[in-house]
């Protein structure tokens, strides 16, 4: 059976998972490292201290045959060369595609947006200077996600989701947004009910497609999910048991 360790900061690697577990069958492992949340509001130092000994952990505990990063803020701020290891990186090329107006966005966390490691990356696709790629920080998405206001109160995060994105929209022409935090998957259908002219580009398919190529070969007969975190166990069992996740939750300290 194929074994593969899913992990980022909270909510966000089940959107990967979720498009894994469509298209192959494996083991699954999921860490959820909310003694660390947000990873978006970390230095890129702090970052690259919290996933090399994450990768670290994981590799020793559970033998993985592969690591999936589901989270695009460490993706692009550190530099990992090890060959288990999938990040999720924002599928620009792709959007400036679909685009009509050649002016795309990127939707990330702050830590992500600011950094010089996005700008780096935008810059490897050689844009022409029609065609324009605008980061917007959308933190205050990611907390209506964890927080679970994302089902608990919809009007409320269709104000915060209007107040965040509305002016960088409609003032910049943008016709194609890549949703650059796993957390965001689980808003796509506010998204496109208060931007119906956006289309919302998922990474998530991406991700899964990655991890099916390398895994094809030794693909499991079912899928399974063990789930840990580092925070308070209770608390998440609460969080997962009301987007319809039963499963049993273990504490796991690094």
């Amino acid at each position: 059976m194929v074994k593969i360790a899913v992990f980022d900061s909270g909510l966000g690697s089940l959107s990967i998972i979720k498009s894994i577990q469509k298209i192959c069958k494996s083991e699954i492992i999921y860490f959820a490292d909310q003694k660390n949340f947000p990873y978006g509001k970390k230095s890129k130092r702090q970052l690259e201290q919290i996933i090399k000994k994450t990768i670290k952990f994981l590799e020793e505990k559970f033998l993985p045959d592969l690591i999936v990063i589901a989270s695009n803020t460490p993706t692009l701020m550190i530099n990992i060369t090890n060959k288990k290891i999938i990040g999720v990186n924002p599928p620009i090329k792709e959007a400036m595609i679909l685009s009509k107006t050649k002016n795309i966005a990127i939707l990330g966390t702050r830590s992500a947006i600011t950094s010089k490691s996005l700008s780096n990356y935008i810059k490897n696709f050689y844009f022409s200077k029609d065609e324009k790629v605008f980061k917007i920080n959308v933190s205050a998405l990611v907390e209506l996600v964890e927080s679970n206001k994302f089902i608990k109160n919809k009007m409320y995060c269709k104000k915060i989701i209007k107040n965040v994105l509305d002016g960088n929209f409609s003032n910049k022409k943008i016709d194609v947004a890549t949703l650059s935090s796993t957390h965001l998957s689980f808003l796509k259908s506010l998204l496109n009910s208060e931007f119906p002219q956006i289309q919302f580009i998922d990474p998530a398919d991406n991700v899964a497609q990655n991890v099916l190529k390398i895994i094809k070969k030794n693909e499991s007969k079912r899928n399974t999910l063990k789930i840990f975190t580092s925070g308070n166990v209770r608390h998440f069992e609460k969080k997962l048991y009301k987007i319809g996740i039963r499963n049993k939750v273990n504490f796991l300290s690094i």
